[in-house]
């Protein structure tokens, strides 16, 4: 099935652009969406993203594949070069960027061959917490799947936490592009603030919507357990955690991207599956 793609900006609360790519299969429509968030470090254009976004639509599904507003990564770049704006990024920012993209979804701005009565969203590692926040509070998802997500969003040491109290940034270095990036101490603040909103135990207990969890089971950056946690509290009664053998926290994908691996397979087409069968999309 041939697909097609179109960049999108919108502009959020705060003012500030929220990029997406909507891809889109052949045909009138209307399609089930699928609004994919990435995680902490991440972008819409890392690595596995794209090709998923693209596997997806193939599959009879747009999909809206979103850059955070305060992800550190410009335009269609694909290397953080605003390293302020990603020290202020927060879970409630990110929820502020979903709830944006959503509402263009709904009003029709991403086109009419999305059908808003049908939206699921897919998050990755921290964007799979906020994905969890998002069903949990906008009664627009109908369907939601994560991969390797967090099952907290508070995962710094006490001493950590100390330290930035103490000089009011942590330190973030990226492994991948040697950068040190930072948080200001707003994001600590927001965490605090919001503690109970941004509890992902209770949160998931307000998820009603089919859930699908994947998870690898060697994943050496969030382990398996958080998203057994997120099903264990999970409020719906259609739920799965799919645990994928001999796979890491991107199911072996890497940046640039590499033609993907077993375990990337797998969840893609587990996570084409489940949007298959609770949005009504076309079969495999």
């Amino acid at each position: 099935m041939s697909v097609t793609e179109t960049a999108v900006r919108l502009i959020n609360d705060e003012g500030l652009p929220v990029r997406c790519d909507v891809r889109c299969p052949e045909g009138d429509g209307p399609f089930p969406v699928v609004v994919i968030l990435h995680g902490f470090k991440g972008f819409k254009d890392w690595g596995m993203f794209p090709p998923t976004a693209r596997r997806l639509a193939e599959r009879g599904l747009a999909t809206v594949a979103m850059n955070a507003s305060r992800n550190g990564v410009e335009d269609r770049l694909e290397e953080f070069t605003d390293l302020e704006a990603f020290a202020r990024n927060t879970p409630g920012r990110e929820l502020g960027d979903v709830r944006t993209v959503v509402d263009a979804v709904a009003a029709g701005e991403l086109g009419r061959r999305l059908d808003a009565a049908r939206i699921g969203m897919l998050g990755h590692s921290r964007g799979g917490g906020v994905a969890v926040l998002a069903a949990a509070e906008d009664p627009r998802i109908r369907c939601l799947v994560t991969w390797a997500s967090i099952a907290r969003l508070r995962r710094f040491t006490d001493r950590a936490v100390a330290e930035w109290r103490r000089t009011g940034r942590l330190e973030i270095p990226n492994a991948r592009t040697g950068q040190r990036m930072w948080l200001d101490l707003t994001v600590l603040e927001d965490l605090e603030a919001n503690r109970d909103r941004y509890d992902l135990d209770a949160a998931a207990a307000r998820v009603t919507v089919p859930y699908l969890a994947v998870h690898g089971q060697l994943d050496e950056a969030v382990g398996p357990a958080d998203s057994a946690r997120l099903i264990e509290h999970a409020a719906s009664p259609e739920k799965r955690l799919h645990v994928i053998p001999r796979t890491g926290h991107t199911f072996g994908a890497a940046h640039p991207w590499n033609g993907g691996a077993p375990g990337w397979e797998e969840a893609v087409r587990e996570t084409g599956d489940w949007f298959a069968r609770w949005l009504g999309a076309a079969p495999a």
